[in-house]
């Protein structure tokens, strides 16, 4: 499948910025199930002071703002290949070791509620079966619901709230499958929907380490692993590592974000 997508973030500061700082991770790579085509990021207000690929080997960009600016501007557009290969990616690769990604982060540690979830699972059981029903578990006891969580909301309060976003989904899922044995990351991309082109923010999911598969894929909020649909963009031990903007600013006391978002399938000449 070809996918275009064209993503843009718009920032509106109240006051002129006297300083900010952004991290950047909006830049796919050609991997296991996808190939890019072409990628570019462009910025209006703001300028790449450097390049460079972090310890999750996600591609990374730092920018700075201009001073005086009340307004920053960030678009990316480009084309990947996709293929269904049943959320498999494969052997770990990278610069950390999977034992990594068996610890736990603030945002997935778990507490009572998540442990009683993964009441019965075991690490020791056909460990792909026992995923899918982790995956559905979680699904089951946080409904998809805006509103309720922010980047800010751990797994464990998004289970005791009983409402939550993929990003919780996938945080929920991750701090389950660590607290039984089992390496999981955090993965930040994009989906195309099957009933519109235009969304108001990308997608997150989860992977898992199975043995004899390597890393496989888990989108716990539509309750599938990832198809051709799917365009992987950064992996970390959670949202933090793996986040498509992060950053600081000073000399503003308020800001706006709006984000727009456009992923359709393209057709391939023959």
């Amino acid at each position: 499948m070809r996918l275009a997508i064209t993503h843009r973030t718009r920032y509106d500061f109240e006051e002129p910025v006297v300083h900010a700082l952004q991290r950047l991770r909006l830049t796919p790579k050609s991997t296991s199930g996808q190939s890019v085509i072409e990628w570019k990021m462009t910025m209006e207000g703001a300028r790449c002071e450097l390049e460079y690929e972090d310890h999750n080997c996600n591609t990374t960009a730092l920018l700075s703002v201009e001073p005086g600016v009340r307004q920053v501007e960030i678009e990316c557009r480009g084309v990947i290949d996709t293929d269904d290969q049943a959320g498999v990616i494969g052997r770990h690769a990278g610069h950390l070791p999977i034992w990594h990604f068996a610890g736990q982060s603030s945002l997935t540690k778990p507490g009572s509620a998540m442990k009683s979830l993964v009441s019965g699972l075991s690490a020791d059981r056909d460990r792909l079966q026992m995923l899918h029903e982790l995956s559905s578990r979680v699904a089951d006891c946080v409904k998809y619901e805006t509103g309720f969580t922010t980047s800010e909301t751990t797994a464990e309060e998004a289970v005791a709230a009983g409402h939550g976003v993929c990003q919780d989904h996938a945080h929920i899922f991750i701090g389950c499958a660590r607290h039984i044995g089992v390496p999981a990351r955090y993965v930040s991309g994009y989906l195309k929907m099957d009933d519109r082109t235009m969304q108001e923010a990308g997608h997150a999911w989860a992977e898992a380490f199975v043995p004899e598969l390597g890393w496989v894929g888990f989108d716990i909020s539509n309750g599938i692993s990832p198809d051709a649909r799917y365009v992987r963009v950064a992996t970390g031990q959670d949202y933090k590592e793996a986040a498509p903007i992060t950053g600081m600013s000073f000399g503003s006391n308020d800001d706006r974000v709006s984000v727009e978002l456009e992923v359709m399938q393209q057709t391939v000449a023959q």
